[in-house]
């Protein structure tokens, strides 16, 4: 049965992560991005809006109100909404480590507040109603692990202090836990850093399968892996323990949630460290079933349907770019996300 609710998104950063500088292929632009999520159809569903990186060449964090006025009337051109904004607080994007010197903090800081900006003025200006800022601690957990204590204080004390800047904006913030960011990089180490920020309901965290599938595996965090070394990928019961295990841990947190492929391996591309790699929605080598275990997120415990989640986003970084302009990507793309909205939607 069909549902109405949460709306499809697509990502735009897929154009850009990975993308630009030596041995990595161009970006992809924004209206490239934009065009082949509006073609996108399957049996008559469409993509309901977009959710995008606040970062050059795509959409500047410095944009101006007649930027924005333009961007706006380009992405209603296309029928779509916007929705979560990712804030470039890392440092080569103009932001800082979160557990980084007093300048690197403000930074860090200065990112949020400019992504709020952003966010506020396109709902004002008609083309936003849901979504989070997007955050994570813009640190390596090999700098995190030389005073794993201490960082993770700095960096709950900054995301406090970013949570201020949220809530005189009406946004939220959700950081996104990944093996490639200190502090956040295994499930007992975000929830343990949320716990510390202890702001529920202004800083928590984003979602994404793939991503959090690394985290079952103990990749940067050895001692926190849920499922056994070498595990026999054939065994879904013990997977679905182990999804359930952080999931249950994680979702009460959950602002965001990005549906997602991954094989159980890692990747990086251009500028982008190690992480857990997205994979096609088809691709045979996926270890989760998509469907399934995106209800481990957008369900509770007794299976009702989390409707704090107001919209759900594919995230698929890294394919290369003959992959990414083709249209039957993103109608894959939408035919999976189609599928877990009629299993987990509502109306």
């Amino acid at each position: 049965m069909g549902h109405a609710k949460p709306r499809l998104h697509n990502a735009m950063w897929p154009g850009l992560v990975g993308k630009g500088g030596p041995g990595a292929e161009p970006p992809i632009d924004l209206d490239t991005m934009l065009d082949l999520t509006a073609k996108a159809q399957v049996d008559g569903t469409r993509f309901d809006g977009v959710d995008l990186f606040l970062f050059d060449p795509h959409v500047s964090i410095d944009s101006t109100n007649d930027d924005l006025q333009r961007l706006a009337d380009k992405i209603r051109s296309k029928n779509l909404m916007v929705g979560s904004l990712v804030a470039p607080v890392w440092p080569p994007t103009g932001g800082g480590s979160a557990m980084g010197s007093d300048e690197e903090r403000k930074a860090f800081l200065t990112q949020v507040r400019k992504a709020c900006g952003i966010a506020r003025k396109l709902e004002e200006l008609g083309v936003r109603r849901t979504g989070i800022i997007r955050i994570d601690s813009a640190a390596s957990p090999a700098e995190w692990a030389k005073d794993p204590a201490g960082n993770t204080k700095k960096i709950a004390d900054t995301f406090r202090k970013a949570a201020d800047i949220a809530e005189g904006a009406g946004e939220r913030l959700a950081a996104e836990g990944e093996i490639c960011w200190g502090g956040m990089h295994s499930v007992r180490h975000t929830v343990e850093l949320l716990e510390m920020v202890n702001r529920p309901r202004t800083v928590g965290f984003q979602a994404d399968m793939a991503h959090t599938l690394l985290f079952t595996m103990g990749y940067n965090a050895p001692e926190d892996r849920i499922l056994p070394e070498r595990f026999d990928w054939t065994d879904q019961k013990t997977l679905d323990e182990g999804l359930t295990k952080m999931t249950d841990a994680l979702r009460p947190w959950t602002f965001d949630v990005h549906i997602a492929q991954n094989d159980a391996t890692v990747k990086g591309s251009g500028s982008h460290d190690k992480t857990g790699r997205h994979c096609l929605p088809f691709d045979p080598n996926g270890k989760l079933d998509i469907v399934k275990h995106a209800g481990y997120w957008l369900n509770d415990r007794e299976g009702n349907a989390e409707r704090q989640i107001r919209h759900i986003c594919w995230d698929g970084c890294m394919f290369p770019n003959a992959v990414m302009t083709e249209q039957k990507t993103w109608n894959d793309v939408l035919s999976v996300m189609k599928s877990v909205r009629d299993a987990h939607g509502w109306d």
